[in-house]
């Protein structure tokens, strides 16, 4: 369906295609406390396209970015997931590049400084950029030096009339924040050495497609890449995408190697063959994704209702982002989940966006052990089933919603 009142944020063009409508959502990581649980929310279109024109997937809506990471609830090292896989890719990079107290590694969206202080702990000098002023100041504590900013090409011309210039920049999981990515791109390619690289990892749309992991829709996520769409925007912008790999983190990634100089190897050309194989650059490989996705919702209402109708007592896990997609999508709440057990300290306390569901230490699991836990951080699966080994030994079950409803 077309969906002209749109133009992509990467290309400029109006041809732009309706995949899925997840009506209107509060945003994604608003948590509420107990006093605002009766004040109005607001709510916002949340909407994916496809662009025909560069082949990106996208949302309509653009909230203004201090809402949305002023004051920011995520800290990355509470995930021992995150912090394993971050420190594999540091530790390659130092060696691969050959890096020394003369190098400069750079991260635009540092998060609390969890894959930079690999780097500290080798000596080599680092600069972390992250607008949430509660996660900057966290990061500095710890010894992680960050900017208080959002990284623009304003700011990347700042540094690099400072004396700035980066032999690596990192960018993981903010390509699909960023309102203006041009401009974004365009700032790395600035603040990169002649012979620097960047390394970036985003959500990869065809993992999201394959597994209808339609909860990893929410208003910060902007953009779902495919190679074929990251191409032509690091192009528009003086970078060659010249090396890509398939990452298993957050549900499937792409992690891409960006250079002012390098030729691409063979993985790009031979991924670009199967996304075209695949027919990730046309409108028919995300037609049938709105049934999948309607699919799941009726399966997770059915068997909650179910579940309530013979008094088995539910309650969640994980006060994720996609959590929070999944639970107003699906119109579940407080009436059908007792409680989320998330163990970020930041986020006890309060209570889910638009479903006010309260959230709990997972202490609290065992006190109160109810029958099933919806599982929304299903992206750690392996990593929570592993620290909840006594709820399950006790005879509780987890309901896990991705890629179909199953119980285990």
């Amino acid at each position: 369906m077309p969906y002209h009142d749109h133009l992509c944020k990467s290309c400029g063009s109006n041809n732009v295609q309706l995949i899925l409508s997840l009506g209107e959502t509060p945003l994604a990581n608003s948590l509420l406390r107990e006093q605002e649980l009766s004040k109005p929310e607001p709510r916002y279109p949340l909407d994916l396209v496809f662009c025909e024109n560069c082949t990106l997937v996208q949302i309509t809506e653009v909230i203004a970015p201090e809402v949305l990471f002023t004051d920011y609830p995520y800290f990355s090292s509470f995930s021992d997931s995150m912090l394993n896989h971050s420190k594999d890719l540091a530790l390659r990079l130092l060696k691969e590049r050959s890096l020394n107290s003369d190098s400069l590694v750079v991260e635009p969206a540092s998060n609390d400084g969890y894959l930079l202080r690999n780097y500290v702990e080798q000596g080599i000098p680092i600069l972390g950029i992250e607008p949430a002023l509660n996660i900057a100041e966290f990061a500095n504590n710890q010894g992680i030096r960050t900017l208080p900013k959002f990284f623009s090409i304003d700011l990347s011309h700042e540094l690099t009339e400072l004396g700035y210039h980066a032999d690596i920049i990192h960018a993981n999981n903010v390509l699909a924040h960023v309102a203006d990515i041009n401009e974004f791109v365009a700032g790395i390619e600035h603040l990169l050495k002649p012979d620097g690289i960047c390394v970036i990892e985003v959500p990869y749309v065809v993992d999201l497609v394959d597994h209808t992991e339609f909860d990893t829709i929410y208003h910060e996520h902007l953009f779902y890449y495919s190679l074929c769409s990251l191409i032509p925007l690091f192009s528009r912008n003086g970078l060659t995408v010249y090396d890509v790999e398939q990452i298993p983190i957050h549900g499937g990634s792409l992690r891409i190697f960006a250079s002012k100089n390098y030729s691409p190897r063979s993985s790009v050309e031979k991924l670009l063959k199967s996304e075209r194989t695949l027919k990730v650059d046309s409108f028919a490989f995300y037609d049938g994704f709105r049934t999948k996705v309607e699919g799941i919702r009726r399966d997770l209402v059915e068997l909650l209702e179910n579940l309530t109708s013979q008094d088995k007592r539910i309650a969640a896990y994980g006060a994720s982002a996609k959590g929070s997609t999944l639970l107003n999508y699906a119109g579940i709440g407080a009436r059908t989940i007792e409680f989320v057990a998330d163990r970020s300290t930041v986020k006890q306390g309060y209570y889910t966006p638009g479903t006010h569901i309260p959230i709990v230490a997972p202490g609290v699991l065992l006190e109160e052990m109810p029958d099933y836990l919806l599982l929304l951080a299903w992206n750690f699966m392996e990593e929570i089933l592993a620290q909840q080994e006594q709820y399950v030994k006790a005879g509780g079950k987890f309901i896990i919603p991705i890629p179909e409803v199953r119980i285990l």
